[in-house]
């Protein structure tokens, strides 16, 4: 027994990083620059939650939705809610700064807690691969800032938000909790 549990000590596993894309949604397998200290983030270390995924602007009159998005995010993290925000410039020019001025928009300003990344771009020419997957998944892609996808524990989209749509609408809202009841 010991000569067993010694060989097996040695046995050759695959890395961590081939089990853990192995467990990740396809959807998830990307990694994005965090916009307060562009460290890399990969998004598999969201699979199993429930996410809200959000193209932001800092000069939008939905601007103020991020008041909306933080009460979200402090109503339901616990129960595996993790909105998550992509300043983009796609749409009327609306996210001109640099990630030092989005940032101090967003956390001093409006008090984000919730995870935000670096400006990608959502729509048209360079698409980031994620908003490209997104947009597949449901036929909808983002004619605006604000635009909410909604994807499921598994990594599923399963519902797309226009802009119009507050995060307090009743619509989202039932959409997220009937996907937080899930397991």
């Amino acid at each position: 027994r010991r000569l067993l549990a010694l060989l097996s000590a040695f046995a050759v596993r695959p890395p961590a990083t081939a089990r853990t894309a192995a467990a990740c949604p396809a959807l998830l397998q990307h990694t994005v620059n965090r916009l307060q200290d562009d460290k890399p983030q990969p998004l598999c270390q969201y699979s199993g939650k429930v996410l809200l995924v959000v193209n932001t602007a800092s000069q939008c009159g939905y601007t103020p939705q991020y008041k909306g998005l933080e009460a979200l995010h402090a109503k339901y993290a616990a129960q595996g809610l993790v909105v998550m925000g992509f300043p983009a410039n796609d749409f009327g020019a609306q996210e001109p700064g640099d990630a030092k001025k989005i940032a101090e928009t967003c956390f001093n300003f409006y008090g984000v807690q919730f995870p935000m990344f670096n400006k990608i771009s959502v729509a048209g020419a360079g698409t980031h691969p994620l908003y490209a997957a997104l947009a597949q998944a449901t036929g909808q892609t983002p004619q605006w800032n604000f635009h909410k996808y909604l994807v499921d524990r598994q990594g599923r989209v399963v519902a797309s938000f226009a802009s119009d749509v507050t995060p307090q609408d009743k619509r989202l809202v039932g959409e997220i909790e009937k996907l937080l009841a899930q397991r």
